[in-house]
């Protein structure tokens, strides 16, 4: 599963509750009418990301999919049919935006995530090993471990969902509390396996 992940903040004019009810009308527009491959969405609100809004309060939506040809799908898609419409009015409030996609390593997704830990590999250690470190972290906490694809984003490699802190050894993560943008329809505390 891949995610592909969009950071972005609203114009300083427009009050938070209209940016946040164009965002939630774009993604049940995505959810009402999905194109192939996808997955859901969820979005939660954040701060303190250096990368997003200058770390100031912005948003991170968690736009799911199955593989990289559903994510050129979604891409079309988001900005066409029945989606066209809510997609415009949202991106008309929005003051700006940063991006990257993600891969799933371990866990399964958590679509109401309140802790999320940035983080590099220390060098010198090998991939294998690194993931193999954070397998009983990872399941112990009931996380997500998400790796950066190809380069594409601004941030650390690495990104572990949680319901709060995880001590994780060996790193030194930026570790940002969450809390979701408003409630996904139908989805309230469900959490989704990798094979979704």
């Amino acid at each position: 599963m891949l995610g592909y992940v969009l950071w972005h903040w609203k114009r300083p004019e427009v009050a938070a509750a209209e940016y946040e009810a164009r965002q939630r009308a774009f993604h049940a527009a995505l959810g009402s009418a999905p194109p192939p491959g996808y997955g859901g969405s969820f979005s939660v609100a954040l701060s303190g990301a250096g990368w997003a809004a200058a770390g100031t309060a912005a948003y991170e939506d968690w736009y799911l999919v199955r593989d990289f040809a559903a994510l050129g799908t979604l891409n079309d898609a988001a900005v066409s049919g029945t989606r066209k419409g809510p997609h415009d009015q949202a991106a008309a409030t929005a003051g700006g935006g940063a991006a990257g996609v993600f891969r799933l390593r371990l866990g399964d997704v958590l679509r109401e995530p309140r802790c999320a830990h940035w983080f590099s590999k220390p060098a010198g250690t090998s991939y294998a090993d690194f993931l193999g470190s954070l397998e009983r972290p990872v399941a112990a906490a009931g996380g997500a471990l998400w790796q950066r694809q190809m380069t594409l984003g601004p941030t650390a490699e690495f990104c572990l969902h949680a319901a709060e802190r995880v001590p994780l050894a060996g790193v030194e993560p930026l570790v940002l509390a969450l809390r979701p943008a408003w409630e996904p329809p139908g989805e309230s505390g469900r959490h989704a396996g990798g094979g979704t």
